[in-house]
């Protein structure tokens, strides 16, 4: 359904509008009992205004912070409607994050409520709730029988919503509730508004508060829509499946996407059940970020080993075939009938099993593969890579479905400009990029100088203007003979071997190139059961035997890479770098400093 994304002056008032022609049709889906039950767009706006009125009735106004803990569910997306219906700031924040890590979004942010979706959930957030001056209330969206000791005002999600309906309200004597009127504030927020605090990953320390509008937002929309716009074109039923998590920028802009275009979104149970889920909803659309691309990859491969010889011949001709016809290659008659027939029997099948109707898997937040990308593609799924960032609301470009350069972040969206700086650095201007950093002016200045993200990225435009990136400007390594060298590169040709789950590269001012690797766990079990080893990855990595198998993986990649490039030596680790640990942000960015500050010492012994 097609939208004009350019003639609303914010998000909320998109939503009561395309909330009163779309009434009684489904809209927001969660798994309840096991089946997936729905919100009609007419049950979402009244809990919006419920929520709305309960934000009120607490004290909260026009430019208050509000923080939102949960997993993707529709009270997310109620609750941030709510909040920014008053004219009010959301900010979201991880479910996986730290105590310390609310706590200093919650002080920095000064926000004044929290909405919580469990009691799990309310054990982390609430110790740094009571650091918080200004925060004394939090509403609760399941469970009601707990009790805390923290010195909080705890709320029901679903008394609020009871409570606050519109004739409810008409009977509260105070004038100021009486004379609130929704559409009229609604009217005043401006598309300049602040409309959300996302703080960033922080894969340099602290996270900083990007301070997002509701035009960049809306503005992505409009690139969004065009982008689709023959994949979408025709559709009656449009389903998306979220499962990146709101918090991250880059889901929490496709959601009022989705709204725009009148989409049915379904909240995945989370990644362990992503594959089901998808297979339950049949999705036209799904985003992730390129993490997920690999374990994809990775699953994919090791299932075809336990397949016959008949299915690996079939699966590597259709490989083989697909990547023909990408690198635009001319297919013999007989490939062409053969790809043909491969296309029903392979890919077809292969599709089914992420529902069958899937029109684009669309990946961004970082890097993706190539070989992993090409690998998809090749076996038909529809893949769209982008890019951007948390301060460009976020995304910057994107891959067209007409046409996918792998090894590009495709053209740039609508409206937005970019130019390369004489040191490569990617600058970015529009109507998308953020406000500033909340309550930072020196990180402000030092980041969006004359209207201008200077994003820490690298990049080149080909000659179809298709924007490359070829590495983080921060994240460079300089050698001791002054070579600059990307480790993202190389640290992708080592990932996506099979044998070795993780990797960081290490060698700044250094003659040569080191690295923290982290074995694939099942390849490392299957060594030990076939070497008659301790089946734990805490011995295995010690045994000589082992090193000596992942240095000649090494020894492999090292062939395809230059000299400055390739990796001298490595450690293992018995353990992957996850969110849990800090050695990975929530958006599945590896956290290089917390990996070098633990392992330093080991690496420089390498030397």
């Amino acid at each position: 359904m097609s939208i004009n994304f350019d003639n609303y002056n914010n998000i909320v008032s998109m939503f009561f509008e395309k909330s009163k022609v779309m009434k009684s049709k489904p809209y927001l889906w969660k798994k309840n009992n096991n089946i997936f039950e729905s919100l009609s767009w007419e049950d979402v706006e009244l809990s919006v205004k419920s929520i709305a009125r309960s934000l009120i009735d607490l004290g909260i106004l026009k430019g208050d912070r509000v923080v939102i803990l949960s997993e993707n569910r529709p009270e997310w997306q109620i609750a941030d409607l709510a909040i920014m219906s008053i004219g009010a700031i959301t900010v979201p924040v991880y479910t996986t994050s730290t105590t310390a890590d609310y706590s200093h979004v919650i002080n920095h942010s000064g926000a004044r409520c929290m909405i919580i979706s469990s009691h799990e959930l309310c054990l982390k957030a609430l110790p740094a709730i009571e650091s918080s001056a200004n925060c004394k209330n939090v509403i609760k969206i399941d469970g009601s029988g707990e009790s805390y000791n923290n010195p909080v005002n705890i709320l029901q999600w679903s008394d609020l919503v009871e409570k606050n309906t519109e004739d409810s309200w008409k009977n509260i004597e105070s004038e100021d509730y009486k004379n609130y009127d929704f559409d009229n504030e609604i009217k005043s927020i401006k598309r300049t508004d602040t409309a959300c605090i996302i703080y960033t990953s922080g894969t340099g320390g602290n996270p900083k508060g990007v301070m997002l509008s509701h035009g960049a937002m809306l503005s992505n929309c409009t690139g969004a829509q065009i982008l689709l716009k023959n994949l979408l074109e025709g559709m009656e039923e449009i389903k998306f499946l979220s499962w990146l998590p709101l918090s991250h920028s880059y889901e929490h802009t496709l959601q009022f996407f989705t709204l725009g275009i009148g989409a049915q979104v379904y909240y995945s149970e989370g990644i362990d059940k992503l594959v089901i889920n998808m297979g339950e909803v049949s999705p036209h659309f799904m985003t992730a970020v390129p993490r997920f691309y690999d374990s994809l990859h990775t699953r994919i491969s090791q299932g075809l080993k336990k397949q016959g010889k008949l299915s690996q011949t079939l699966f590597a001709t259709t490989l083989r075939l697909g990547k023909k016809k990408y690198n635009g290659e001319k297919l013999s008659f007989i490939e062409n009938l053969t790809n043909n027939f491969l296309d029903k029997l392979v890919r077809r099948k292969v599709n089914k099993r992420f529902g069958g109707s899937l029109k684009a898997l669309i990946s961004g937040g970082s890097a993706l593969n190539f070989e992993v990308g090409l690998y998809l593609t090749a076996l038909g799924l529809p893949l769209l890579q982008g890019y951007g960032q948390t301060e460009t609301a976020p995304v910057v470009s994107a891959n067209p479905p007409e046409k996918v350069k792998l090894d590009t972040v495709g053209p740039l969206f609508h409206g937005v400009k970019v130019k390369i700086a004489e040191d490569g650095e990617i600058l970015v201007s529009g109507e998308n990029v953020m406000n500033g950093y909340w309550n930072d002016p020196d990180a402000t200045s030092k980041t969006l100088i004359n209207g201008w993200i200077h994003t820490g990225d690298i990049g080149e435009f080909d000659e179809e203007d298709y924007l490359k990136i070829t590495d983080r400007k921060k994240d460079i390594l300089v050698n001791a003979g002054g070579d600059n060298i990307s480790p993202s590169r190389v640290e992708a040709k080592l990932d996506i071997e099979p044998e070795i789950s993780q990797s960081m590269l290490y060698g700044d001012f250094k003659n040569y190139l080191v690295a923290v690797i982290v074995p694939d766990k099942d390849f490392a079990i299957n060594w030990a059961k076939e070497n008659s080893k301790e089946q734990n990855l805490e011995s295995i990595v010690k045994e000589d035997g082992f090193n000596n198998v992942i240095k000649e993986v090494v020894n492999r990649v090292n062939k395809n890479l230059s000299v400055i490039e390739q990796v001298r030596k490595f450690i293992l680790i018995d353990h992957e770098f996850t969110i849990e640990n800090s050695m990975m942000t929530p958006s599945m960015k590896v956290r290089r400093f917390i990996v070098k500050d633990k392992y330093g010492e080991k690496l420089e012994s390498l030397y």
